[in-house]
């Protein structure tokens, strides 16, 4: 969970990497649209699920900014690789600030909600549930439609970026990345960098959260030069795995400590 001063920090990094990056005339647009949602944008989660990432009140934003320290990173990593830079900058951070617009909902309803079933909150996890106010959309979809309707543009590269963000997770995605034809396979590395940063940035705040519950239950000992896994015995197993809320993961972690 975040305390209101980190969520405000938060939001206040977000919005300079809009100062930093971005030129006019689309730094007013952007910053006009953010500005006019700030209230929602700062508290929502970034997911419903506790198992899935950052599923608590400004968890977006927080991922959202990691997404961008990341995909800079990656930037530089492709440039010392000996890539030739295929992008700009500027679309770099609009795709990974963008990238999951979609999960704001729409001008009137929010996509998460706070969940109402008390055992899908207790059995699976779910803080929050999807709003079904809103018509279905993909989230990169969502998050384009709103970029159009309040006339901030992109460019081709962005649009690629932003929509293929999931890589092959989505299987809409498969038309654009599994081309063995090299005329017909992506011409910007952006859509890659983007996709290595969100996921980075995902698996980065599933591990923040769910390892430190699992961490007394593993001791890596040394021996013989080789690392060795041991696993404790059954009580400290029943009481890891009676901290875990998902019936799905519970039985995975519990194949998992298995001798």
């Amino acid at each position: 969970m975040l305390t209101a001063e980190q969520i405000q920090q938060n939001w206040d990094q977000f919005l300079s990497y809009i100062d930093e990056y971005i030129s006019e005339p689309r730094k007013t647009y952007l910053k006009n649209f953010y500005e006019k949602y700030a209230e929602r944008i700062m508290l929502m989660p970034a997911s419903h699920k506790k198992e899935y990432h950052n599923a608590f009140p400004g968890g977006y934003v927080e991922h959202v900014n990691r997404v961008i320290q990341a995909a800079l990173k990656f930037d530089q990593v492709w440039t010392e690789f000996g890539v030739a830079k295929n992008y700009t900058t500027e679309e770099l951070v609009f795709s990974a600030m963008n990238h999951d617009l979609g999960k704001m909902g729409d001008e009137k309803n929010e996509s998460y909600i706070p969940q109402t079933d008390q055992w899908r909150k207790d059995k699976l996890g779910e803080d929050y549930k999807f709003n079904d106010k809103l018509e279905f959309m993909s989230v990169p979809d969502r998050g384009l439609y709103l970029l159009t309707k309040h006339d901030i543009p992109y460019t081709k590269n962005e649009f690629l970026a932003i929509k293929l963000h999931d890589g092959l997770y989505d299987d809409a995605n498969k038309s654009y990345l599994m081309s063995w034809m090299p005329e017909t396979k992506p011409r910007t590395s952006l859509i890659h960098i983007i996709h290595q940063a969100d996921l980075m940035a995902a698996r980065i705040e599933f591990e923040r959260e769910w390892f430190p519950k699992f961490k007394d239950n593993l001791s890596i000992q040394k021996k013989d030069n080789t690392l060795t896994k041991s696993i404790k015995k059954t009580p400290v197993k029943t009481k890891a795995l009676n901290n875990i809320k998902s019936e799905g993961l519970k039985n995975v972690m519990d194949d998992f400590f298995k001798d």
